[in-house]
């Protein structure tokens, strides 16, 4: 009897507690929401990097006041999934800041609005984000402010590119950078790359105003394996432990700016922040971009497919993904075929913006395995019945870099396991791209015919694929359209001296020359010419010219020392290759010039100490043929006897 009596007493505790519970619960879902408590948290971590004063948008949502006059408009855009602008599918990769709102989130501004948009405690509202033009990362070690620049009231969108010298005396390591647009309203996206060889800046001194237009140069590129750019809501990127980049003294940083007209004149004047690692990088990334160059959508298509795959040939992790388009594309799915014939999902967006293009970052790197295809597919709609197709009527849109073309870009940023996989990997990439790059710039000069800039840089690549006809044609259509360039005429020699062609090459130089007698270059590779072809005394003047007009040019002076050697006149060939090796450290020919001429001349510990720098160059640059014969010479050297050709 106790023990039925002391049950019963337990039974009726549980379900009271139960009861209780129950009753909590109902009062919490009844409890009326409100701004401090639960929606301000919700702006804070989703809306309010743009929506602030001087942000990217066009009205603030930090306040009470600002989130309640616009409470409706909150309310559907979310429903919509308009805003916040997050275009990865839930259940499709997991992303570092993912700003997607949860269903239960959605319902919760509903029920705050149905509640009578009540404040709340003023108190308990989370901290106001940094304001805008705050560097959300501290203090950067280094900051880089463009001149500033106006954008023109109307007319089409505009691609700019604007050079930023990096103020560095030594090589630096970068562990993180942010972007300061300046001016939101105008900046739609922009990209970073960095050259090292002056040629950006050669154009920027071209342009009157700051910063210049067109193509961006082909010595501009991005730091080995990171796309560095910023977009509305980007949040600044700080790499992976032991993954900083490295950046050369007198290197320049170019800004690439979309820029769109207000209506109005617009100043802009863009920042970049970048934060110093003491340490160079232990683990050094790549690049996996998969792109289709020859797309061509017919005129009405309400869906054209374009895809393109690639098979890993070692293991990676994949840090990070990045699609890129523009207007027609509609879904963008990116996807692993792994060995064994399962499938796993990358990225999937079905509702593409060309206005919310994002880098996402996965929470936890994706191992890929080898043998592992990696594949692109983007769908585009060029009908009527897309309501951002911006011809109306619908056009043919082929590839191109304008915004009024089309392109299907792809990339990630992957970690293979050591230096050797990655060196197999950037490989097979670069081969595997480099025919696509081809296509793609025959189809744009297909609408632009007269683009000098086109033609001389699939010249570039059609070299590098080692098609010399290509190389030449290319070079002699630039000659057509500005036959008063000296480049042009001086870039077609050069093709012609590769394709043996050594009477009209000498014809080019020389035209080059009547029409810039000051052009440094067409001397030197006329003395080239004209030392080929054992007019030593010529070349000799074109050498000595070349080197009045360009005294820093480190080619110039190794060309005229080996030219002097071979005229036996060693103290000459010896000061010529020293001035080579002054201007540029690791010029590995001049070097061994050196070693071979103090041999010659009898000065055997200059000669070694010559080659035994050449050697090392050669062995970094993985130049094996040319490290076996230095090899062979050192070891002859170090016996203090000179080397005995074969016979």
């Amino acid at each position: 009897m106790r023990t039925t009596s002391r049950c019963a007493a337990l039974l009726s505790l549980v379900f009271a507690l139960i009861a209780l519970r129950l009753a909590r619960g109902d009062a919490a879902q009844q409890s009326p929401a409100t701004f401090s408590h639960d929606i301000a948290p919700l702006m804070a971590a989703h809306c309010s990097i743009c929506h602030q004063p001087g942000g990217s948008a066009s009205f603030s949502l930090i306040t009470f006041a600002d989130v309640k006059a616009r409470a409706e408009r909150i309310a559907s855009a979310t429903k919509r999934r308009y805003m916040p602008p997050w275009k990865p599918e839930p259940g499709v990769g997991e992303f570092v800041g993912a700003r997607r709102l949860s269903d239960e989130q959605i319902s919760l501004i509903d029920r705050w609005i149905a509640g009578g948009l009540l404040e709340g405690d003023p108190g308990a509202s989370p901290p106001a984000p940094p304001k805008t033009g705050a560097w959300r990362l501290g203090e950067p070690d280094l900051v880089l402010t463009m001149q500033a620049y106006t954008l023109r009231a109307a007319g089409d969108d505009m691609y700019r590119h604007f050079v930023l010298p990096i103020p560095i005396a030594i090589r630096r390591y970068i562990k993180a950078w942010e972007l300061r647009p300046g001016n939101p309203r105008v900046v739609h996206h922009a990209t970073m790359e960095i050259d090292a060889t002056g040629m950006s800046r050669h154009l920027d001194e071209q342009d009157p105003e700051p910063g210049y237009e067109g193509l961006i140069a082909h010595t501009s590129m991005a730091p080995d394996g990171y796309f560095l750019d910023w977009a509305p809501g980007h949040t600044p990127y700080a790499a992976p432990e032991g993954m900083s980049f490295p950046v050369e003294a007198k290197s320049d940083l170019v800004l690439m700016l979309h820029l769109r007209p207000s209506g109005r004149p617009e100043v802009v004047q863009a920042s970049v922040g970048l934060y110093f690692s003491d340490t160079p990088p232990t683990r050094i990334p790549a690049l996996l971009r998969l792109t289709r160059q020859d797309i061509d959508i017919p005129a009405g298509e309400p869906r054209h497919v374009v895809t393109t795959s690639y098979k890993l040939p070692v293991d990676v992790d994949v840090y990070t993904v990045q699609p890129h388009a523009h207007n027609l594309a509609r879904e963008i799915e990116g996807y692993a075929t792994l060995p064994d014939g399962t499938t796993k999902q990358l990225l999937s967006i079905k509702d593409w913006d060309f206005n919310w293009q994002d880098v996402y970052r996965y929470t936890t790197p994706v191992a890929l395995p080898v043998g592992t295809s990696v594949t692109m597919r983007w769908t585009y709609d060029n009908s009527a019945g897309n309501p951002v197709n911006p011809n109306v009527p619908p056009r043919r849109v082929t590839f191109g870099q304008r915004t009024s073309d089309e392109m299907a870009e792809l990339w990630f940023q992957v970690l293979p396991r050591n230096q050797t996989d990655r060196n197999i990997l950037t490989r097979g990439l670069q081969s595997a791209q480099l025919f696509e790059n081809i296509k793609g710039y025959e189809m744009m000069l297909r609408a632009d015919p007269a683009n000098v800039a086109l033609h001389n840089d699939v010249a570039l690549l059609y070299a590098q694929a080692g098609n010399l006809d290509q190389v030449a044609a290319h070079f002699a259509a630039s000659v057509r359209i500005t036959p008063d360039s000296a480049p042009a005429h001086y870039n077609l020699g050069t093709a012609l001296v590769a394709q043996g062609k050594r009477d009209e090459a000498r014809r080019a130089f020389q035209q080059a020359i009547d029409i810039d007698p000051s052009y440094a270059n067409a001397h030197r590779s006329l003395g080239t010419l004209l030392y080929a072809e054992s007019k030593l005394d010529e070349a000799a003047r074109s050498y000595r010219r070349a080197i009045e007009l360009a005294p820093d040019d480190a080619s110039a002076h190794h060309n005229f020392g080996v030219l002097l050697q071979v005229q036996g006149k060693l103290a000459d060939a010896i000061a010529q290759y020293q001035e080579a090796v002054r201007i540029d450290h690791n010029y590995v020919d001049a070097h061994y010039g050196l070693a071979l001429s103090f041999a010659a001349a009898g000065q055997f510990e200059q000669a070694v100490t010559s080659a035994e720098q050449a050697l090392a160059l050669a062995i970094a640059a993985r130049d094996d043929r040319l490290a076996g014969q230095i090899r062979e010479r050192l070891d002859s050297y170090r016996q203090r006897k000179p080397f005995q050709e074969a016979r």
